[in-house]
């Protein structure tokens, strides 16, 4: 029967008009017919009439295991799932001084539950025997990771059922002990004596330095990225593992300045009662948001005036193109007169559009991402001073989204910023148009 080396993809005819593309990426088989798309077990257990009609029944029963198309699987409960602790993004403001900084890895989260390594959604991760020779029985938390840049690579490797040589590439870097009682500090130094390199050749702990201020947060967040990293992860000193989202653990991606002008004052609630609550501002291609966080006291008693401009710190733009996080700095060119008391509506302040004649050439970017339940898509088109995005499944239409900018520049900063933040999150890129 013929088959798919690994990296090779063919098509074959279906029902339809368009034929189905099955492909092999690092030993998993995949087909773009919605019986196959549509299982709800992990990719690497699927399978669908079109891979059986290319390589057989019989090559297709070894790899998964059944005569059969595997039966969706029942949504695991939470008892069934690792009891991981999850982070929450910074909002910009909180002192983080003396919190320990880590690198954010991009690579695949992994528990160890002394036998073997969960995801996330509780799939087990076929190592080879090698490679988990002499780690603990004490549960530990921790990431499979090969590089910076490499998420792809990590992913197609850790999701083999061979237990390949492929592992060798791989590294397990721990960053906490959950079945510990104790505080952080100390299940770090029970890292430290556990994992060693003499023991565990394969495991490291991940590095891990008390922060000392903002000036150093951005300075070490700085240096991370330029070299590729994701961005930072900041734990809470003396604080225990929760299982869930928790306060005292966060992440932080890059911090970006920018300006807008106030057109509103929105009136504070609970503690904030009586006084500003948040700053509706606009940007300058017309984007409303509200800035509630970054304010003293006294600013907050008397805030910056409708019509003048603050800068802002934000980390990043959503696809609407609205700042993640905005928190405030300063005022960047106050009105003179009586700060406006906070009030209903104002009239909404407009930056003229001033349109670039020179436009930079149409360009497409096609980008994919699997995450074990789902495979999706991601385009970016650029075209003078639109910037479209296409977004879905794999297979589907998807839906799109056009921004309009007020000159080139903006529209190319609007662009980088998307693309970033997709391929920090896995997406990779298939083609250029």
């Amino acid at each position: 029967m013929a088959d798919l080396a690994d990296g090779e993809s063919c098509e074959i005819k279906g029902s339809g008009a368009k034929p189905y593309t099955l492909k092999n990426t690092g030993g998993v088989y995949s087909c773009s017919c919605p019986a196959w798309r549509n299982q709800s077990v992990a990719i690497e257990s699927r399978t669908c009439k079109h891979l059986r009609k290319l390589r057989g029944d019989a090559a297709e029963t070894q790899r998964i295991g059944s005569a059969l198309p595997t039966q969706p699987k029942q949504s695991k409960s939470d008892k069934d799932l690792p009891p991981l602790l999850l982070a929450h993004a910074w909002d910009n403001s909180a002192d983080l001084s003396d919190w320990w900084i880590s690198e954010k890895l991009d690579g695949v989260r992994a528990y160890w539950d002394g036998t073997g390594f969960l995801s996330r959604q509780g799939n087990r991760y076929h190592a080879p025997d090698w490679f988990i020779a002499g780690l603990p029985s004490e549960p530990l938390d921790g990431e499979l990771w090969i590089d910076r840049g490499a998420f792809q690579r990590t992913v197609s490797i850790v999701r083999r059922q061979d237990k390949s040589d492929h592992w060798k590439t791989i590294r397990f870097v721990v960053f906490d002990a959950p079945g510990k009682k104790d505080p952080f500090e100390e299940r770090l130094a029970f890292l430290a004596e556990t994992i060693t390199s003499a023991n565990h050749p394969y495991a490291s702990v991940l590095e891990q330095e008390r922060c000392q201020g903002e000036a150093h947060l951005r300075k070490k967040l700085l240096a991370v990225e330029t070299l590729g990293g994701e961005g930072l992860m900041l734990r809470q000193p003396a604080s225990h593992y929760e299982v869930g989202r928790s306060m005292t653990l966060l992440k932080v991606k890059t911090f970006h300045d920018a300006e807008a002008v106030v057109i509103d004052h929105s009136a504070g609630k609970g503690k904030h009662k009586g006084r500003l609550g948040a700053l509706v501002v606009q940007l300058a291609d017309g984007t409303e948001f509200n800035v509630g966080t970054g304010f003293s006291d006294a600013l907050r008693n008397q805030p910056p005036s409708i019509g003048s401009t603050i800068t802002f710190r934000y980390q990043e733009l959503t696809d609407a193109g609205v700042p993640r996080f905005p928190s405030f700095v300063r005022i960047a060119n106050a009105v003179i007169g009586n700060p406006q008391p906070t009030k209903t509506k104002a009239t909404k302040v407009k930056s003229p559009v001033v349109r670039s004649v020179k436009k930079s050439p149409s360009t497409c970017e096609y980008y994919e991402y699997s995450d074990g339940k789902s495979e999706k898509f991601w385009e970016i088109t650029r075209d003078g001073l639109d910037v479209t995005v296409r977004y879905g499944r794999i297979g589907a239409d998807g839906q799109s989204k056009t921004k309009t900018f007020a000159d080139q520049t903006a529209a190319d900063k609007h662009a980088t910023k998307l693309i970033s933040e997709k391929t920090g999150k896995g997406y990779a890129i298939v083609k250029n148009k």
